[in-house]
Formats: C-alpha cells, sequence, structure tokens
C-alpha cells in the first residue's frame, strides 16, 4: 500500500480539476441518467447479477447512489470526488452511507468502524477519472477480506470515437479528459497491485434503445465470440491475492461417494485413499444398487479400525445430484469433495485438491482427466471429443477457461457450497447429476475456479452407469438453460 497520502503535484492538479467538475455536474447528473436510463439499467443488471442481495458493497465513485442502491445491499457506503453528488446521495437514499473523500487517498481511518469491510467493492465506469488507478487498487486492500470480490466496468475504447461523436450532439454528459483502457490494461493494473483476476467480459452492443431490435442485439448477438469485442461495456471480476492473508488452520475434509452397483469397489476406495487435512470423513451415499453395494458398505463400516470416520446413507430420490446433496448435508468438513465411486479418478490424487483449496490458490477445483495420457479403454475417442466439446461451451457460458468441466471430482469450502445452495433458486433444479448445479453455482458467486489435472484409469469393478447418448441431450439442455441465466441476461 503506498505508504504516504501526498500526490505528486500533476496529480492534485488533476483531482482539483475533476471536482471542480463534479461539483457542477451533480445537480445534472440524474437527468442524464434519465437520458440513458437504457444503458444505465444494464449496468444495474450486471451488478445484480454479479452481486447477491444483502452483501457489504463499497462503491468508488457513487455519484448520487443508484447504483449502490439497485444492487440492494445489507451495508452500502459510497464515496465521491463532490460534495453535492454526496449530499443528493445521502438525501435520495438515507439508509446507504456516503462520504466526500478522493480515492486516491482512501484509509479505512476516513470511515466509522462499521465501513471498513466488504464483500463487494464497485469501481463502475471511474477508472477513466482516476489520477493513479495502481494506488487506488493498492489503497482498496485494507477493505477485503478472502472472499471480497472487486468488480471493475468501463467503457470498451474502441468505442471512443463514437462516445465523443455522442457528446458532441448533446447525447452523452460533456467528459474531461479520461483514461482509456483495454482488458488487458484492467488486468494487468489488478495483478500488479494483488489482486487475481478471476473473470472478464463484455456486454451491451447497442447503447440506445430501440424498441424489438435492441434486445435482440444485446441479448442473443452482443454475447457471441468475436462480436462480443465490440460491445460497448466490459467488466473484470477480481480477488484479492490469497498471500496477502494469514494462511487458516489445517481443514478438516468430508470426502462424499456416490455409489450405485459399485459393490466391488467400496473397500478400495477406502483402502487407497490418503489423509487429507487434520482429519478425513468419508460418506458414502448408495443409491438404489441391484448389487450387494449397500451391504458391502454397512460390512465396511461394522468391521473399519482406521484412521477415519465413516458414514453411509441411502438415497430416497435418485441421480448423483440428489446423492451429492444428502452427503453434503451430512458432512462435517471443512473441505467438500466428491468422490465417483468407480474410482477412476485415483483416490491418490486427491490431496492435490485439498492443497489448493487449503492454500487459497482456488476456491472451487475441477478434477481435469485431458491432460495426461489415458487408454482409450477408459476414455473412448469419441467420450474425448465430447468433453472437449462441453469443456469450450461451458468456458464461453462461465467466462472463465475450463478444459474438462465432466470430471466428476470437484472440490470446495463447505461455507462457498452452503452460498451455493441458498442461491440455488436462481437457476432452479435442473441438474440431475449435481456436478453442473455446483459449477454453475460457483461461477454466479464469482468463486476462483482451478483445475487439478489427474490421470484417469480405467475402471477395474462393473460397468459404467452412464447413458451416453441420453446424457448428452441432457447436456446440451442443460447449455442451453445455463446459457440463458448465465451469458444472455
Amino acid at each position: 500500500m503506498p505508504s504516504s497520502l501526498t500526490l505528486a503535484p500533476h496529480k492534485q492538479v488533476l483531482n482539483e480539476t475533476l471536482k471542480e467538475y463534479f461539483e457542477g455536474i451533480a445537480p445534472e447528473l440524474d437527468s442524464w441518467r434519465d437520458r440513458n436510463r437504457y444503458y444505465y439499467r444494464d449496468i444495474e443488471r450486471l451488478h445484480q447479477f454479479l452481486i447477491p442481495p444483502n452483501s457489504r458493497v463499497l462503491e468508488i465513485g457513487c455519484g448520487t447512489g443508484d447504483l449502490l442502491q439497485g444492487v440492494a445491499p445489507a451495508v452500502g457506503v459510497g464515496i465521491d470526488f463532490a460534495q453535492s453528488a454526496v449530499d443528493l446521495a445521502q438525501k435520495k437514499y438515507p439508509a446507504l452511507n456516503f462520504y466526500r473523500l478522493e480515492a486516491e487517498r482512501i484509509t479505512p481511518e476516513a470511515f466509522a468502524p462499521e465501513h471498513r469491510s466488504f464483500d463487494y467493492i464497485v469501481l463502475s465506469g471511474v477508472l477513466g477519472y482516476l489520477s493513479d488507478i495502481q494506488a487506488v487498487l493498492q489503497r482498496l486492500q485494507p477493505f477485503c477480506h478472502a472472499q471480497t470480490r472487486l468488480i471493475l466496468s468501463f467503457h470498451n475504447y474502441l468505442w471512443e470515437p463514437a462516445l465523443s461523436a455522442a457528446e458532441a450532439i448533446g447525447q452523452r454528459r460533456p467528459q474531461p479528459p479520461q483514461n482509456w483502457l483495454s482488458m488487458d490494461d484492467a488486468v494487468n493494473l489488478l495483478s500488479i497491485t494483488g489482486y487475481v483476476p478471476l473473470k472478464r467480459g463484455t456486454r451491451f452492443l447497442m447503447p440506445k434503445q430501440i424498441p424489438g431490435l435492441s434486445y435482440l442485439v444485446n441479448r442473443y448477438l452482443g454475447p457471441l465470440p468475436l462480436i462480443k469485442h465490440l460491445c460497448l461495456t466490459c467488466f473484470v471480476v477480481a480477488r484479492p491475492d490469497p498471500a496477502l492473508f494469514e494462511p487458516a488452520p489445517a481443514p478438516t475434509c468430508s470426502v462424499v461417494i456416490p455409489a450405485r452397483n459399485e459393490a466391488g469397489n467400496i473397500r478400495n476406495a477406502v483402502a487407497r485413499l490418503p489423509q487429507l487435512g487434520s482429519h478425513t470423513e468419508i460418506i458414502f451415499v448408495e443409491g438404489h444398487s441391484s448389487d450387494n453395494t449397500w451391504a458391502e458398505i454397512q460390512s465396511l463400516i461394522n468391521t473399519y479400525s482406521g484412521p477415519f470416520t465413516l458414514k453411509a446413507y441411502q438415497q430416497s430420490g435418485k441421480g448423483k445430484a440428489d446423492a451429492v446433496r444428502l452427503g453434503f448435508a451430512e458432512a462435517s468438513g471443512d473441505i467438500l469433495m466428491i468422490l465417483d465411486a468407480d474410482l477412476t479418478v485415483p483416490p491418490e490424487d486427491l490431496p492435490h485438491f485439498v492443497e489448493v483449496i487449503a492454500a487459497g490458490r482456488g476456491e472451487f477445483v475441477n478434477g481435469s482427466r485431458l491432460v495426461y495420457p489415458r487408454s482409450h479403454h477408459a476414455m473412448p475417442w469419441l467420450n474425448t471429443l465430447a468433453n472437449k466439446f462441453f469443456a469450450q461451451m461451458f468456458s464461453f457460458l462461465l467466462e472463465q477457461p475450463l478444459k474438462d468441466t465432466l470430471c466428476g471430482t470437484k472440490v470446495l469450502r463447505r461455507s462457498d457450497y452452503l452460498r451455493i445452495a441458498e442461491g440455488r433458486r436462481y437457476f432452479g433444479d435442473f441438474d440431475p447429476f449435481g456436478d453442473f448445479d455446483l459449477l454453475f453455482g460457483a461461477a454466479k458467486l464469482n468463486l476462483h475456479i482451478v483445475e487439478v489435472p489427474i490421470r484417469y484409469q480405467p475402471r477395474t469393478y462393473g460397468q459404467s452407469n452412464i447413458a451416453h447418448v441420453k446424457e448428452g441431450i441432457v447436456l446440451l439442455k442443460m447449455c442451453l438453460y445455463a446459457s440463458r441465466k448465465l451469458k444472455f441476461t
């Protein structure tokens, strides 16, 4: 963090010029917002998608407070250059809290004690006005906890000529000289100031409302590959670097093993599993097997004398999603893991997943079977092709690169799972497999999604429970459904 609040003379002159500009324009901000209501409503929708209601939110450059109010915070705090803007915001939204501060001079001591830690920090349309973006991002670190998310939104620099023309004909508020950043500029600034960029995206190809046409262009044409790079609004979501925080104590782990017709793999699942974290809990969830899987689980629990805690449940519902949710509901570990009972993902590889979560290098860890060589018996070429296709599809939908979305091993903290479960109503009960409900939920919460490569092995007992064609069609339907919820919003 910068050690001094003193700005270089040229930066101070710039800030004074901007302060004078915003003091003068503040009474007109609401009228300009009304004139371009279509654009500002989309900015509000974007932030409502990224920020769950009842969060603690700090907005830098809050203007008259409309965006802050729009995300329905439990605690909402805004700062702005101009006292006149702050006064208007406080009058409009007395339940929120506003401060007259320069972002380059922000410190926790300038805030009331209850306004010094936030879940989300928003910089919407403000990067263009900052005299020292790097210093501002560094000064925001003390307001972050380990799960805080920064959201930067700014205009695509390709639109500079069009926006200047709009200003010249009175369709845009007159602007002082501005910074123009590319997406790579924003990501680089985050990286050098102690943040990890998680997600980047663009939206809004047609900023003026033409009934019928604007909706179709922005909802269906704007998000498409290549075309999306022409959209007006760019945004980046980032988290603080985990190295900034004290490491957490060694976590406990719960490994949920959904099992149907896997009697021959039950004992090996436990025998081959290393100790994970400070304590390991194994939870079998048996689902209507036609072999003696349940009897084998019961026999193992009755005779087991090893270091793990073993639990077992039988599903009343059907499918892997139901099994995973039952297992996670009964889990007590800090970290939750899914291990498929066919053991095609080797149990010996699970410590790699725990290391990533425990060190804070990822918040949702997905297994990837497509890095190391694998036999055609383990994954036939058609399965490999389908896995790569769905990986590309999900990477597009989630705005994050993924190599193997269909791997059954997924790992996350129980606290994050509870947040995903709480927000499940956004997607509804659309996933019969359970993996994608977690993946979509993690993306919705802007969790740091990473992948750990594993060496995929052929099964040694039984046959696959997967109906490839039928389930492939289900996956396609899920992608179409998710596109409406995640991409075309």
